[in-house]
């Protein structure tokens, strides 16, 4: 594995990101809509006593937009998932984007009066809504019970036909594409033939808890990441003070794109499929660094679940890979442990190890170790 630090990470600091860390462990389900007739320009009342806030992205750490009034009607053009917010109708991660200066209000605060309707993934603005719909050149597609061609035929669609895709799900490997795509319950088709307009939105893996917004404070962001990475040390005795390291590192303190979308804090690529613990790969922008040059790049990185599932698959990876077997032996000395696993190709900064130690100096992190 080849990993860098965010603080050269550069991961994006998009709009998809975003919920509060005491829901951000649990992954409800992705509401589920009819595969017909995705809703353009949605209309819908809005229920917040006081007003509510029009944010230019999902999640109540984004800036203020505007206010809408309580009890006045909003054109909704497209979705994000985000933040999950208790608002007064229910409690959703979904983020509707309006019909004016690309603003996101909390979808449990709209009242629709006929139901909530198909409403479309949103894209990166300046894109609104997308569609997606099925590119194949001859015969028809599968639709599968699963993600993978092992699963039983349970339809088919011809070219061009619409799909309402709910989320995504790794499976076989289909021309180079193991992302299948749920367009409805038990029912999956090969991302590789799904075709999107006018950009292909971000949406998420089926089960995936809602994305997080940063710790307000470094304070906060050690207590977030203590308890997963005290129970990687004790599972799989990495040192607990290099682990918040380099999660300090790899996440930029939780404010990346990786990390608050895809639960991912120690940036651990993809090298032909997500492992036994991750729930797929995700494309983002980095900065790798080789021959002393550093420069952006495009790689795809693991997505989880939720958060301690980051952490448990990065204590494993430095547990059981070979590369990492001088540095298990020095567990009890944080520094020196840190040093092998740069040693061992860890990262492609060259100040990678400094930087892990300066971080443990500082903030006393070897605290953690005792308390493991």
């Amino acid at each position: 594995m080849k990993f860098v630090g965010l603080a050269g990470l550069g991961l994006l600091l998009g709009t998809f990101a975003l919920a509060s860390p005491a829901t951000a462990a649990r992954a409800p389900e992705v509401v589920a809509m009819k595969p017909e007739a995705v809703a353009m320009k949605a209309e819908a009342i809005v229920r917040a006593p006081g007003g509510l806030n029009v944010r230019s992205g999902a999640a109540t750490d984004r800036p203020i937009l505007g206010t809408v009034d309580n009890g006045s009607k909003v054109r909704v053009v497209c979705q994000v998932w985000g933040q999950q917010v208790k608002g007064s109708r229910r409690t959703a991660a979904l983020w509707d984007r309006l019909d004016w200066g690309h603003g996101h209000v909390a979808d449990g605060f709209l009242e629709w009066p006929t139901g909530r309707p198909a409403l479309p993934w949103c894209g990166d603005p300046p894109v609104d809504e997308t569609s997606s719909a099925v590119d194949i050149t001859s015969g028809r597609l599968n639709v599968r019970s699963g993600p993978g061609t092992k699963h039983s035929t349970v339809g088919s669609l011809g070219d061009a036909a619409g799909v309402r895709v709910e989320c995504r799900r790794w499976g076989s490997t289909v021309d180079g594409n193991a992302v299948w795509d749920q367009i409805g319950p038990g029912r999956f088709v090969a991302d590789k033939y799904v075709r999107w307009s006018p950009a292909k939105p971000r949406y998420p893996w089926c089960g995936q808890a809602p994305a997080t917004v940063p710790a307000a404070t470094k304070d906060a962001f050690f207590a977030r990441v203590a308890g997963p990475a005290q129970a990687s040390a004790r599972k799989w005795k990495v040192p607990a003070s290099v682990t918040i390291a380099q999660a300090v590192l790899e996440s930029g303190w939780g404010r990346s794109t990786l990390t608050r979308v895809d639960h991912s804090y120690f940036g651990m690529k993809c090298f032909g499929g997500p492992g036994p613990i991750a729930v797929g790969c995700s494309t983002y922008v980095t900065q790798e660094c080789a021959n002393g040059k550093c420069g952006s790049t495009r790689a795809s990185f693991r997505a989880y679940r939720a958060m301690g599932d980051s952490f448990d698959d990065h204590g494993r990876q430095l547990a059981t890979l070979a590369r990492y077997e001088t540095a298990m032996k020095y567990a009890a000395d944080p520094e020196r442990f840190a040093r092998e696993i740069h040693k061992a190709g860890y990262a492609t900064s060259p100040t990678y190890a400094n930087n892990l130690i300066d971080l443990i100096r500082r903030y006393d992190l070897t605290e953690y170790d005792r308390q493991s």
